[in-house]
């Protein structure tokens, strides 16, 4: 990947697991890739408009250009965020650098 394309990818958005297993959807309106990990050891798929995998414990950071256009997080049970407090936290940063961020 070129510096140039590195650049575009400004925005970062953090997936953190909160003990339980869980999955997750990111989709963006620019492009995504994980930062800071391997998708095959994470066993996360990402395309270029979108991200999906699961989560347990842990953090899991995409960089991504554009507008997050949806997140769709479930725990366990297939059961939505609003409903579960065990799915994973979401956090979104315009403008961050995933290099700079620490752990949570």
């Amino acid at each position: 990947m070129s510096s140039e394309t590195d650049d575009n990818l400004s925005n970062l958005v953090t997936i953190v697991g909160r003990g339980v297993p869980s999955n997750y959807e990111i989709t963006v309106d620019g492009d995504i890739e994980l930062a800071d990990a391997d998708p095959l050891e994470e066993a996360t798929v990402v395309t270029d408009h979108s991200a999906e995998g699961a989560v347990d414990t842990g953090v899991m950071r995409f960089q991504f250009s554009g507008q997050l256009a949806n997140v769709h997080v479930v725990d366990w049970n297939g059961v939505s965020a609003l409903e579960s407090s065990s799915t994973p936290e979401v956090h979104i940063d315009y403008g961050a650098s995933a290099r700079n961020e620490s752990d949570y």
